[in-house]
């Protein structure tokens, strides 16, 4: 083989290798969560869902707990 035809080769074999590479941002740590007071239960029949953080695109947003019917 010539040796343009190698360096087309090898450089197509890159190409093709680092088309399959997906490069997520970087996300901050989520930060700790903060301290929720569970108020009194509603009725009988609910239960707790603590919170929890949410990643919005941009930022980790607090999703404050809630009392669940089940």
């Amino acid at each position: 083989m010539s040796r343009n035809l190698k360096t087309l080769l090898a450089a197509s074999l890159v190409a093709i290798t680092l088309s399959g590479c997906i490069v997520e941002p970087v996300r901050p740590h989520r930060p700790p969560p903060p301290v929720e007071v569970v108020p009194v239960m509603p009725a009988p029949g609910y239960h707790w869902v603590a919170g929890h953080y949410r990643w919005d695109g941009r930022e980790w947003r607090w999703a404050p707990g809630h009392w669940r019917a089940y």
